[in-house]
């Protein structure tokens, strides 16, 4: 049985405007010690699917249908403190912003330790070895002195490194991290990933990385989900969805990386490859294809919504004329 399966996920927000449909029937499952890369573009619904399976969609925003099921029990419709017993202890979430975890009038060590003490029966000396082990395996210098610190005698990408070690103290079965290391230096962010799947590896920890760096999904996850418009356009094994991506946003996500433009154009100082236009409102979605308008593949039957549907090696595709596979030599 899979750790978590989305099911139909749907989540939506009411606005002056009218009703803004952020999530849009996601589905997608999660084994154990399993790494699933979430990717797209500002607005595409990444983030938002991250605080569903959470619970932590506030007011206007709301989970308006779909399934979301941990370990064989159903998130969706429990209560605050039936949530919050699996929130900390078995599920986790990192933060883009460390300051939505840290509480900047407490220690750091204050927040380590009744976090740990919230969900183990232990000693506050056992619960303060603990927060060491867990600052220094995130590569804070000093762990035990800077434990008496508060969060704004850190920098930004120390809080960030703080927060990160709050999710780890527990070795959670589901971690989901909401681009954590957006604001840290390569090599921190490497000490982080390095982290992270030695975590999988070890303990079994499931992982949900949300990001917009398709460096760091090609190097750490077994699966990618590519989101547009609150959609999984694109899903399967990490290799062969960017090796060769058959959804054209997949392509145009791609083809935009310097990296991948200069081996495509064979010479420096190229324009980029861009994808055309913008990402429409998800207050003014149309009945077909969210990407139409941008697509250079576009067909008369792109007007109707394709469904998710399973594609050659082990992927799913949402096109109706999707990027030729290439052939095999």
């Amino acid at each position: 049985m899979s750790l978590l399966t989305v099911d139909n996920l749907q989540t939506e927000f009411t606005t002056r405007d009218g009703v803004l449909r952020a999530v849009q029937g996601v589905s997608f499952e999660l084994n154990r010690g399993e790494v699933l890369g979430l990717v797209g573009e500002s607005g595409s619904g990444k983030s938002v699917t991250g605080f569903s399976i959470m619970g932590l969609v506030d007011p206007p925003g709301r989970v308006a249908g779909g399934s979301v099921k941990f370990d064989g029990r159903e998130l969706v419709g429990q209560s605050e403190d039936q949530l919050r017993r699996l929130r900390g202890k078995r599920i986790a979430m990192i933060f883009q912003d460390p300051m939505m975890t840290l509480n900047p009038v407490l220690s750091v060590a204050t927040q380590m330790i009744e976090t740990v003490l919230a969900h183990d029966n232990v000693s506050k000396a056992v619960a303060r070895e603990r927060a060491i082990d867990a600052l220094g395996r995130v590569g804070i210098a000093s762990p035990e002195s800077r434990l008496a610190q508060y969060p704004h005698q850190f920098s930004g990408g120390m809080r960030q490194r703080v927060a990160i070690a709050i999710a780890l103290l527990h070795r959670p079965d589901l971690i989901i991290a909401d681009e954590p290391t957006t604001a840290l230096d390569v090599t921190v962010q490497g000490q982080i990933l390095y982290e992270m799947q030695t975590l999988v590896r070890e303990v079994g920890s499931a992982l949900i990385w949300i990001t917009h760096d398709l460096a760091v999904i090609a190097g750490l996850a077994d699966r990618v989900a590519v989101m547009y418009a609150g959609r999984i356009v694109e899903e399967g094994p990490v290799e062969q969805v960017l090796d060769a991506p058959r959804h054209p946003y997949t392509r145009g996500l791609l083809d935009s990386v310097p990296a991948n433009n200069a081996a495509l154009d064979g010479l420096k100082g190229g324009r980029l490859r861009q994808i055309p236009g913008m990402t429409p409102s998800l207050l003014k979605l149309g009945p077909g294809c969210a990407f139409r308008e941008r697509c250079d593949r576009v067909i008369a039957g792109c007007e109707v919504m394709p469904p998710l549907a399973a594609a050659a090696g082990a992927r799913r595709l949402r096109c109706v004329n999707p990027v030729p596979a290439p052939v095999a030599a």
